[in-house]
């Protein structure tokens, strides 16, 4: 046990400890984090176009006419479909918030070179046409939702460091005092805007001479494929959760490290099955960020609802006991810091076992009954991550049961892994109160025996 400590604490708390302080990681996850309250509201639209109940369609068209659908999803488009630009916008803002420079104007430069990264062209087919053809003038909604949103990262981080540098480097229009703040400031971002605006108007061009085209096309082949297949894999998905569930072994916020890394593949993921849901298509992919918030992490990183209901039905230490009832609450809404630091299973050798094979197992069953069609996929639907189980499941899946079903196979199995894990402890804690056992009244409170 005091080696596995031993490691914890001289090996991997300072390598995770520098991730988890890097700026742009943080950058990137506080940024796309702006993006999810819009998909939230643009997915409550999308949960009421495809609502499970018979006859609903019927109803719709003969209340609201034929064209009910198209026009309750115009939220829908307009939440999801700007998502990379949104991105662009908050990722520049957290970074330059943490070199100490005006983050608004940074934000505001980032948002204008993704435009400026982006060709305006669209396919369109004329009427009679067999055949798209191209069409100049028009923004693709396409490459402003989640097919942009690595351009819109990469925009953002390298608009704020020449951003930064120039501010930094003093090269500034400093207006006499006297003069508005927010005047002033919009006249130092002048000469770093236009640099920033020149660099990527430059690639652009360079980018135009090669078969590439575009800058989208680049990072789409260098680096969205690559991502996309290592995110939605699952050997990516198991190493992904097994460091999720290491950083929170020792105290650190694991879900926000990792997701700054893998949170853009699964949002494209999660977008790419929205398209295909609202289209009436197959799913393509099973790994979004929902087959994680809502299918593994029930009750919490680390899925501990199954051990806070262990606590309270089976702990025979008061100290257990007690804790399964506060815990019990915030765990409905999947928020376990309670349990991982009032058990502790941070930095509990013992604990820790149950803590990262229970999620890792979890995957394993969830692929296996999405990828068998036992279970439908994530519909692209932005279920939040505190939703309660059982209506999580169901949401998440398209208004399927099978969805519900599932979460509830997933806690047995979280019960099954941390519960020989949970008598030892439990009894080395009634140990230590010195061997009394407790019983609850009938007016439901605890005694020692």
């Amino acid at each position: 046990m005091s080696k596995m400590n031993d490691f914890l604490e001289n090996k991997v708390m300072p390598v995770a400890g520098r991730v988890a302080g890097q700026r742009h990681l943080q950058a990137l996850r506080d940024g796309i984090i702006l993006t999810m309250p819009l998909i939230i509201v643009g997915s409550l639209f999308l949960i009421l176009g495809f609502l499970p109940i018979p006859g609903y369609s019927e109803f719709m068209a003969n209340t609201f006419g034929d064209q009910w659908l198209s026009k309750l999803m115009y939220p829908v488009g307009a939440t999801f479909d700007i998502m990379a630009l949104i991105a662009a916008f908050g990722i520049a803002y957290r970074l330059a918030e943490k070199y100490g420079v005006d983050a608004l104007s940074a934000g505001a430069i980032s948002v204008a070179a993704f435009l400026l990264a982006t060709p305006y062209e669209v396919s369109f087919t004329p009427e009679g046409a067999t055949e798209a053809i191209m069409v100049g003038g028009a923004i693709p909604s396409a490459l402003m939702g989640s097919k942009g949103l690595f351009v819109a990262m990469l925009i953002a981080m390298l608009s704020t460091e020449i951003y930064r540098f120039i501010i930094q480097k003093n090269i500034i229009i400093r207006m006499p005092d006297g003069v508005p703040p927010a005047v002033s400031k919009s006249f130092v971002a002048l000469i770093p805007g236009f640099i920033v605006i020149a660099v990527i108007w430059v690639l652009r061009l360079l980018v135009e001479q090669t078969d590439f085209q575009s800058l989208h096309n680049i990072v789409g082949e260098v680096l969205g494929k690559p991502l996309g297949v290592l995110g939605g894999s699952l050997i990516g998905s198991l190493v992904a959760v097994f460091l999720i569930q290491l950083l929170w072994s020792c105290g650190l916020h694991g879900a926000s490290i990792v997701g700054g890394v893998m949170g853009p593949i699964w949002l494209s993921a999660m977008d790419a099955n929205r398209l295909a849901f609202q289209g009436g298509q197959e799913l393509p992919n099973i790994f979004t960020q929902q087959f994680f918030d809502i299918f593994i992490y029930i009750g919490g990183s680390g899925a501990t609802l199954a051990l806070v209901f262990a606590m309270v039905l089976r702990a025979r230490s008061k100290q257990l006991k007690q804790l399964g009832r506060l815990a019990i609450g915030p765990g409905l809404f999947n928020i376990n810091e309670p349990v991982t630091f009032g058990m502790p299973i941070v930095m509990n050798p013992l604990m820790i076992v149950p803590f990262v094979l229970t999620p890792l197992a979890m995957v394993i069953t969830t692929y296996i009954a999405m990828s068998t069609g036992l279970v439908g996929k994530p519909a692209g639907i932005a279920v939040p991550w505190t939703m309660p189980p059982i209506i999580g499941g169901y949401l998440a899946a398209g208004g399927k049961i099978s969805g519900a079903i599932l979460q509830l196979v997933n806690f047995a199995l979280a019960f099954g892994i941390y519960y020989p894990f949970f008598r030892i402890w439990d009894k080395q804690k009634l140990s230590e109160e010195g061997g009394f056992e407790t019983t609850t009244t009938s007016s439901g409170k605890v005694v020692n025996m």
